[in-house]
């Protein structure tokens, strides 16, 4: 592969850490004028349906179709995956420090490996186990649990950013099967689609709509749908096209690292040095863990090429 695909292909992923950062710290910007976390939800997945639905159908109709025997995993990965993850990572922006709330999600990793551990009998080797550990103390750290009284106060938003990383733990090991079977924009419709039948469902439909929020408001909705959702899964995807998965997910831990810089720039959010140094931990792991899956996969490859070349004896 070219050195210019790479570079385009890390391009893409930070550019995408860039924007799901941003939105993120402008759904911090729309917490702190009144909108709730409910209403929030509404808005950003209705109005990226829209959008969403609305350019494929005219520039990729054939991404539309799906299969009939396919309705039930769209309609469980919706609902316990995109529904899940978008009010349990907004609910903690919310309630905590942007950067604090997305250095929560991106435990997600530890949960995969544990789930795997426990549930698909993968062993847990000492580099997995050290990463786990770290990650464990740094969300301890970046969560302000050293301060009883800062843990406690933020108990319902440190609870709902694990529960982000558990949904968005959940999301991965689940939806392979969908990007196997079908193109990953035909995926993230049709998610987003249930997400928001759920919480038209949930709120009265169109609800949030109707409230009589700032014009900058309105501006700042529309590029959380399309800069927060849309754009930054394409660029993500892009980049996974040019470079491998485990090096797109490495790279996209900037996304705490930006948000953390925006929040201080545009909100005035600061962490104290114990929370850096926690959030500086569980990235740490995270890209241990990516680093370790990737050599995994890669050894198997090596062994079968030995063995094709008789450098290596057939068991």
């Amino acid at each position: 592969m070219q050195p210019s695909t790479f570079r385009t292909g890390y391009l893409f992923v930070m550019l995408a850490a860039a924007f799901w950062a941003s939105g993120a710290s402008a759904s911090k910007f729309l917490f702190n004028i009144g909108v709730t976390p409910f209403q929030l939800v509404q808005l950003r997945i209705t109005t990226a349906v829209v959008i969403l639905c609305a350019w494929l159908l005219c520039r990729h109709r054939h991404l539309l179709r799906i299969d009939r025997s396919d309705i039930g995993y769209f309609l469980l990965l919706g609902t316990l995956g995109m529904a899940a993850i978008n009010f349990t990572y907004l609910y903690a922006i919310s309630r905590l420090n942007v950067a604090a709330a997305l250095v929560l999600e991106y435990l997600a990793p530890v949960f995969i490996a544990l789930y795997m551990a426990c549930f698909q009998r993968e062993r847990i080797n000492r580099w997995t186990a050290v990463a786990i550990a770290a990650a464990l103390v740094g969300c301890y750290l970046v969560v302000g649990a050293y301060t009883l009284d800062l843990f406690q106060l933020n108990l319902p938003g440190i609870l709902s950013g694990l529960g982000a990383a558990l949904s968005f733990a959940w999301w991965s090991v689940h939806g392979e099967y969908g990007m196997r079977r079908y193109n990953p924009w035909t995926v993230l419709l049709y998610a987003l689609v249930v997400a928001g039948v759920v919480w038209n469902l949930l709120l009265p439909p169109f609800d949030s709509f109707r409230h009589p929020y700032p014009p900058a408001a309105w501006g700042w909705v529309l590029y959380i749908a399309v800069g927060g959702t849309i754009l930054p899964f394409g660029l993500y995807y892009e980049g996974i096209s040019r470079i491998r998965a485990t090096r797109a997910s490495i790279t996209s831990t900037l996304e705490p690292i930006m948000a953390g810089l925006f929040s201080f720039l545009f909100l005035g959010e600061v962490m104290a040095p114990l929370q850096i140094l926690g959030g500086a931990l569980v990235i740490g792991a995270i890209v241990l863990l990516q680093l370790r899956q990737e050599h995994d996969e890669k050894a198997p490859a090596i062994i079968r090429a030995k063995r094709l070349h008789g450098d290596e004896p057939v068991a």
